[in-house]
């Protein structure tokens, strides 16, 4: 009976597509036995065998937005199974199931409960199966079916943007693209009209145009100026339907604006622009300004100015200002209100960038007329040459003019000039000048060998207003005079080496000399030079002038002999070719020297040469050894001294006892620590006949006899002294003499004061010295000195 079993399903479809008329259809699918009898042939002949299906499905077709007050039926499903006696049960799975679309368990009736839209949800996949209403045992297989959602034209036109930004250059040509804009329609596009899109443009015209199918804005008037206008407000409209009556629709705008292009020339707003400027101004002053306005901007609007003709073009210049557009107007070199008063320029301004296409439209070039008038200024005297030289004679005397400068006042007024030197360049004061002529003149003789040009600059100032001022730089050149004499040009010094009377004269010069002189080259060589008229047959030497500034010093005969003499000193006159000469004379040191047989020297030295002749090499190292001999002689008595032990013990002939020693080091008070110690003097004697041992520790050391030290008040202090000797006295290792020790300085910070008496009487003290009285007649003086003060009053 499975076999057998077919499904039976009704699609009823609200509302007509086109009339939106509403609709139902049932249809019914029976069971055919679509597996039975068909076989089909697997790898090496295996038979395959398909399953019988139970039902089968057809799309179900619902429409969008249905809103009417009851759900809408979608569907019926029907088995042929079902007798209708309600022991079938329909179930209905899937997306949606439940919550949008319900079925009917007994009638298999299947309702949407939701209102639906397409662009959410397109379709919808179910599952169907019928199945034992008691049992819920599956009587047919589940079946899957798809309910999909029928569009209708619910959604307007969307554009990406809101609103579009656009360039377009000015004045181009009708049809030029300018931007294209494009909208969505979330409707279906493969039903109906609902997503066919038509543009339109609602505001722009005439300028612009926008093609139906494609939003493509175009320029649709020529030689559109922005100049004239910059910004235009396009909307455009996207229609959906194909742009039909019910069609819905959205908008945009569309912002489009017009660059600039080159097709403005530049131009002055007048013909003629005045300027003035002073007499007084300095080269690189601004003069004026002009400005040629120009409607392009940026680089199309960038103007240059040049100047083009005029009078004044030698003594003028302009420049482009390129943050205002203007053309500044500068003094190139100074003017002068005496000589010229006015002047006249013709400027020029041009674009920098031209565009070939808008070359009709010009020349992009203006011109204008500049008239610059000159103003009178109180100007600062003018020297009659920007510079003076003059000369004097060195050594010539205080107050000999040197030269004049000369300025002048260049204004009308002509005012009287003061001259002055510039102290700054004169800070020896050679010079002055006469403040009204302007004669300069020496105030000392001038020395050309210590500075040949002297440099200085003069003021020239108005006599009615000082602040007017000018200066000029005067060059000053030294005359040389000839008044230094030449002399040797080095230190010259000259060997020959002793000889005999047979051998010849050598033709070689015993030394060049040359000269030199301070004084310039007109009143220096020649040179000449000679020996003293007074030598002038010198035996030993000669002289001969070479004639180009040298000479050469010869010798007029042999047998030199540093025995006989070692040093000769040879005078010699040089004078010079100035007017008139001037000459000194120079002493050369010739030098007797040793040889070898090819005339190398040797030696010079006269002594050495005698020591060796009284003294042979032999004689010489004797006498050294000699001397070595006793260096070691003296080096062993020395150490063997050094080496004698002292004796151990302390004899007679030793004996220091009573000597008085001084000592020059003063006691450092409580402080010091490093004090002299009086233990390690000597102890000749002993006592008894016992002489000490200085190498070693006494055997026995005195202990002092208790109940000999007296109380600490005692009064009677002269047993206490006695008491003490006593136990110097048989103490062995006591000093055997008494020793005064001075001290004088109690060191820093010592709580015990001064233990000298000095300058006491004349100081006030607190100290009470009463107790004095009662220390025995040998302190009675001392007592007196330092009683009470009473006491003293009352004996004065």
């Amino acid at each position: 009976m499975k076999e057998n079993y077919c499904l039976q399903a009704a699609l009823v479809c609200l509302g007509m597509l086109c009339h939106s008329q509403a609709f139902a259809t049932e249809r019914r699918s029976h069971l055919r036995p679509s597996f039975h009898g068909h076989h089909e042939k697997g790898k090496e002949g295996q038979v395959l065998q398909r399953s019988k299906r139970g039902w089968v499905w057809n799309q179900f077709f619902v429409i969008e937005e249905y809103t009417g007050p009851d759900p809408v039926l979608v569907g019926r499903l029907h088995s042929d199974i079902d007798s209708g006696d309600g022991n079938i049960k329909y179930i209905l799975s899937g997306e949606g199931a439940g919550t949008i679309f319900v079925i009917d368990d007994k009638s298999g009736n299947i309702h949407a409960t939701k209102t639906l839209d397409r662009e959410e949800r397109a379709q919808y996949t179910l599952m169907a199966q019928a199945v034992d209403r008691d049992t819920n045992r599956p009587l047919e297989p589940p079946s899957e079916f798809i309910v999909k959602v029928q569009d209708i034209n619910d959604n307007p036109p969307e554009f990406l943007h809101e609103t579009y930004h656009a360039n377009v250059p000015e004045r181009s040509n009708v049809g030029t693209s300018v931007i294209q804009v494009t909208a969505s329609d979330a409707d279906d596009p493969t039903y109906g009209n609902s997503a066919k899109l038509v543009y339109s443009i609602l505001e722009g015209q005439p300028y612009f145009s926008v093609e139906a199918q494609t939003g493509i804005i175009r320029t649709a008037l020529p030689n559109m100026d922005r100049e004239a206008k910059e910004e235009y407000h396009v909307v455009i409209q996207a229609k959906d339907m194909g742009g039909h009556m019910g069609g819905l629709s959205g908008t945009t705008k569309v912002m489009i604006t017009l660059t600039d292009v080159n097709d403005n020339p530049p131009k002055f707003p007048q013909s003629v622009y005045q300027m003035s400027v002073s007499e007084a101004a300095v080269p690189g002053e601004e003069v004026g300004r002009v400005k040629a306005k120009d409607p392009d901007i940026g680089e199309n609007g960038l103007v240059t100015y040049n100047i083009v003709d005029g009078d004044g073009m030698e003594l003028f210049e302009i420049t482009t200002d390129y943050e205002t557009q203007e053309g500044v107007v500068k003094l190139k070199k100074p003017v002068d209100f005496e000589t010229k008063r006015a002047y006249s320029l013709k400027v020029e301004a041009a674009n920098v960038h031209i565009d070939p296409k808008f070359i009709s439209n010009g020349p992009f070039k203006d011109t204008v007329t500049v008239k610059i008038a000159i103003e009178d200024a109180d100007e600062p005297p003018m020297f009659l040459a920007p510079s003076y030289t003059h000369e004097v004679q060195e050594n010539a005397a205080a107050g000999t003019v040197v030269g004049r400068v000369h300025a002048k006042d260049p204004d009308a007024a002509n005012s009287p000039i003061r001259y002055s030197i510039d102290p700054h360049t004169d800070l020896d004061r050679f010079f002055t000048i006469n403040p009204e002529d302007g004669f300069i003149k020496t105030t000392k003789p001038l020395d050309r060998e210590e500075t040949a040009w002297l440099n200085i600059s003069v003021f020239a100032a108005e006599i009615h207003n000082r602040h007017q001022e000018a200066k000029v730089p005067v060059a000053i050149r030294v005359l040389d005079v000839n008044d230094n004499a030449p002399k040797f040009a080095a230190p010259y010094e000259g060997f020959i080496c002793e000889s005999d009377q047979t051998k010849p004269l050598s033709n070689q010069p015993i030394v060049t000399i040359s000269a030199e002189d301070k004084d310039d080259t007109a009143n220096g060589p020649r040179f000449i030079f000679s020996l003293p008229p007074e030598i002038i047959h010198n035996p030993n030497f000669t002289v001969r002038d070479n004639r180009d500034n040298t000479a050469g010093v010869y010798a007029r005969r042999g047998g030199f002999s540093r025995q006989k003499q070692d040093l000769y000193l040879l005078p010699i006159v040089i004078s010079d070719g100035g007017i008139p000469p001037m000459s000194s004379t120079n002493t050369l040191t010739i030098k007797v020297c040793g040889c070898d047989v090819n005339g190398a020297l040797l030696s010079c030295n006269a002594e050495a040469y005698i020591l060796n002749a009284g003294l042979s090499t032999g004689a010489l190292i004797a006498i050294l050894a000699c001397i070595v001999i006793l260096l070691v002689i003296v080096v062993l008595f020395v150490t063997l001294r050094r080496q004698k032990k002292e004796p151990l013990i302390v004899f007679e002939e030793e004996d220091v006892r009573e000597n008085i020693i001084t000592y020059d080091d003063e006691g450092g008070g409580e402080e010091d620590t490093e004090a002299f110690d009086i233990a390690t003097l000597q102890n000749p004697d002993g006592i008894n006949g016992f002489i000490p041992r200085k190498d070693i520790k006494p055997e026995y050391q005195y202990m002092p006899r208790p109940g000999l030290r007296p109380a600490p008040n005692s009064v009677d202090v002269d047993d206490f002294i006695n008491t003490r000797i006593q136990e110097a006295d048989n103490d062995p290792t006591a000093p055997p003499y008494d020793s005064i020790q001075i001290y004088g300085y109690e060191g820093r910070g010592s709580v015990a004061g001064s233990l000298s008496s000095l300058e006491s009487a004349t100081t006030d003290s607190d100290l009470d010295y009463d107790y004095l009285q009662n220390w025995g007649p040998r302190f009675k003086k001392l007592a007196d000195l330092y009683g009470s003060k009473d006491t003293f009053d009352d004996d004065s």
